[in-house]
């Protein structure tokens, strides 16, 4: 059962969010299989995953209230890497699917969905789980998953477009950061889309922007300003991959303070992802492997 954890530690954190509360949801799972009587348990990857949705599934939803309040925009814990890092993944094409699903627009979008929309199309749609194993999981007829994931899917396909990390993002993202750091507004200009977007998540408890900053001219404008604020600071920057795509994460003496995470498509930086929430930064000392 422990070649399964990544799997079912990635869906929960797809589910939640939270990559610390998918921890503990696939810890309490362990627990409840090993209070159970083996014999009874004919596929025990199947009865845990069932039993990891359920869990997430209560979660989302005595979480949804906390997300209605939230203050300022909402993003996911940031986590290291792609799922294809986890070098378990044979299938190129589903190696690409686990990774787009972990990527701050496409979580994004999930959050559209209601609980239950979001727990069956995840389990359908990214992680191949028949329906009749996701109608055990929610309580529903198989037919009855099928009708909801259908739903889902359509919405999913209107609020997003499919696109994966294009060759050239890492050079990109190298060179918006250079620009930043020198203070070269043009440059910083040529390198964003115009109608570029910056979501920046800081809770209750850092200082972010409250609501999305729009426009080509405004994201250069404030990155350049709190980096000329911070650079009165010794930080130190790397480039990472965050959720699957290429990015910054900035620390202070062994203390995280943001990550920046970018999209790019056709050729510019088309939104950025700012995670500067204390709290969600503690999901980037979780190092096990997560697809």
């Amino acid at each position: 059962m422990v070649a399964e954890r990544p799997l079912l530690v990635g869906l929960a954190y797809r589910i939640t969010g939270s990559r610390v509360e998918a921890e503990d949801i696939v810890q309490e799972a362990w627990l409840r299989a090993r209070r159970t009587d083996g014999a009874t348990i004919d596929n025990p990857a199947a009865w845990l995953t069932r039993v990891v949705a359920r869990l997430a599934l209560d979660h989302l939803r005595s979480a949804r209230h906390r997300r209605e309040s939230y203050v300022g925009p909402w993003l996911p814990e940031p986590v290291f890497g792609s799922t294809t890092d986890a070098g378990s993944v044979d299938d190129p094409a589903v190696a690409t699917e686990l990774a787009e699903s972990m990527t701050f627009g496409f979580l994004r979008v999930l959050e559209t969905l209601g609980p239950l929309e979001r727990v069956v199309f995840l389990m359908a749609d990214v992680f191949d789980v028949p329906f009749a194993e996701i109608g055990r999981s929610v309580e529903r007829s198989p037919e009855a998953c099928r009708q909801i994931a259908s739903r889902a899917r359509r919405r999913i396909r209107e609020g997003t477009a499919r696109h994966e990390v294009p060759d050239d993002a890492d050079r990109m993202v190298g060179d918006l950061v250079a620009a930043v750091t020198s203070g070269d507004v043009e440059r910083v200009l040529s390198l964003l889309a115009e109608d570029a977007v910056l979501i920046s998540d800081g809770g209750a408890q850092a200082y972010a922007a409250r609501r999305p900053v729009v426009g080509r001219e405004r994201v250069a404008r404030l990155l350049v300003n709190i980096s000329r604020r911070l650079g009165t600071l010794d930080l130190a920057v790397e480039s990472a991959v965050v959720n699957g795509e290429p990015g910054v994460v900035v620390s202070d003496g062994g203390r995280w303070l943001l990550t920046l995470t970018a999209h790019v498509h056709d050729g510019a930086i088309t939104t950025l992802y700012s995670v500067v929430n204390p709290d969600k930064l503690a999901a980037l000392d979780i190092a096990d492997p997560m697809l």
